[in-house]
């Protein structure tokens, strides 16, 4: 039996067991990785912080200063804001993100081991399918622990363990080539694998999902002959999805009504949403939510006294002719536009039936643009960057300053758009560290108001947590 760095143990009798089953039972086997992103505890804790991946988009978001921590009643992330839980390799805020993509690893590799492992070579297009999906799932999991536990991209530097099987002992730190290596590797795999799969849920990994992972990889790596290879995979995602429409971006209300039903980013079916969870009242999440955490129209968190906003800078910084100015109230800085139940009701919703975004197309329209202007084509990353701001402003005038920019001018104004177009939504720490970006924050910041702080910053960044070392003697 061997013990893991999620903290539970998997023995050889139940793999081999595993290893009897069909592709039709492998998929029930990965319904339950795909839960794992939002279960309560997932980080093997009982913090109301801790629910999986949007529980990890949060804290990403309040280290990147975009969002503002304005409050503090309850406690669940002050912390984070004072820049004093990471620092300390004790403390839960570095161990719930590593039991939790370690237990995404775990149930993704007991999948592959099932499959003949990582090495397999697979004939049956439904071997192929759940084969893609679990590779993409590791490499998704191993993608956000390269980023949080390491400042920024040296090839040499011994950053985490890798485990390509479910059965191996308790292994040394690889270098971040080869956690790169293998992250390329699976989601090659998985792209080629998941060709002309069509899934039955958003929930699911595709080629596209696989191809946006790849991209994401590529740009963190930072090396200049894969920026063609990021424009190739974001021109592709681009070509299968529409991108987020006005309607879709902020509520539109009249009386105190909201009139456009497609907006509040919470509604799965929502065109531009690429991979996403459908919530419903049989999941029964409450007050231990993303949701519960951000939204003033559901029971929990942020409407009882510990509420998060956009900076306040840069919410003055967005121009009163871009729609996604009205996601934020001018007063308290809430996401009351963008985010939110559709009933509109303070503290309403008690069991979370808006659902959970992981990635849309609007994302990738950026990255096209960030890795257009990284190749000098500013031609190309101005063309995509107007894409965006066409839907976004009312007129053409308003956003016909971009065609002057070149260069690192260009570039700013790319990381700009995205810090606004992708608020709240776990990304901004992820460009931050790619494009080696420093933040100040405003006043409406709770704690550190007016410091500034270096994408390099070790305070930034996420410590192997102390029970890892103490299991684990390979480390130290």
């Amino acid at each position: 039996m061997d013990a893991r760095p999620d903290g539970g143990t998997t023995t050889d009798a139940q793999l081999d067991e595993i290893a009897k089953v069909n592709p039709k039972v492998l998929n029930g086997l990965l319904l339950g990785v795909y839960s794992t992103m939002y279960t309560v505890g997932s980080g093997g804790t009982t913090d109301h912080s801790d629910f999986g991946q949007k529980g990890v988009d949060i804290t990403l978001d309040l280290l990147s200063s975009d969002m503002a921590y304005t409050a503090n009643n309850y406690g669940w992330y002050n912390a984070v804001t004072q820049l004093s839980a990471t620092p300390n390799f004790a403390n839960n805020e570095n161990y719930k993100p590593w039991r939790y993509y370690y237990k995404i690893i775990l149930g993704a590799n007991s999948v592959i081991d099932a499959l003949g492992g990582t090495d397999a070579v697979l004939v049956d297009q439904e071997a192929k399918n759940v084969m893609g999906q679990a590779k993409g799932l590791r490499a998704y999991a191993y993608f956000y622990l390269s980023q949080m536990y390491q400042i920024s991209y040296k090839a040499d530097e011994l950053i985490l363990p890798i485990y390509k099987d479910a059965k191996s002992n308790n292994q040394p730190k690889s270098k971040a080539s080869e956690v790169y290596d293998l992250m390329i590797s699976d989601l090659t795999q998985s792209i080629a694998y998941l060709e002309g799969y069509n899934r039955s849920a958003k929930f699911n990994f595709d080629k596209n999902v696989a191809k946006g992972f790849l991209a994401y990889v590529y740009a963190a790596r930072g090396e200049t002959n894969d920026l063609a290879k990021i424009v190739a995979l974001t021109t592709d995602i681009l070509a299968a999805y529409p991108l987020t429409t006005k309607s879709q971006s902020t509520a539109v209300l009249a009386n105190g009504v909201l009139t456009n039903s497609d907006s509040g980013f919470n509604n799965v079916n929502t065109p531009s949403w690429m991979w996403g969870v459908d919530l419903t009242n049989a999941i029964n999440l409450d007050l231990i939510s993303w949701w519960g955490q951000m939204d003033y129209y559901t029971y929990s968190y942020s409407w009882a006294g510990d509420p998060k906003g956009i900076d306040r800078d840069l919410l003055l910084s967005i121009p009163t002719t871009d729609i996604r100015r009205t996601q934020f109230s001018a007063s308290s800085f809430r996401p009351l536009g963008k985010f939110f139940d559709p009933k509109r009701v303070i503290g309403g919703q008690r069991i979370v039936e808006t659902d959970y975004i992981y990635m849309r197309s609007d994302e990738f329209l950026l990255l096209n643009a960030e890795a257009n202007a990284k190749l000098n084509n500013d031609g190309a990353a101005i063309t995509s960057l107007k894409k965006l701001l066409a839907i976004r402003f009312a007129s053409a005038s308003d956003y016909a300053y971009v065609d002057a920019l070149g260069g690192n001018l260009l570039k700013d104004e790319i990381y700009k758009q995205m810090r606004i177009e992708l608020w709240g939504e776990g990304k901004i720490y992820l460009a931050m560290k790619r494009n080696k970006r420093s933040s100040v924050r405003a006043t409406n910041h709770l704690n550190l108001k007016g410091q500034a702080f270096t994408f390099d910053d070790p305070r930034l960044s996420f410590l192997i947590p102390q029970q890892e070392i103490l299991n684990n003697p390979f480390i130290d």
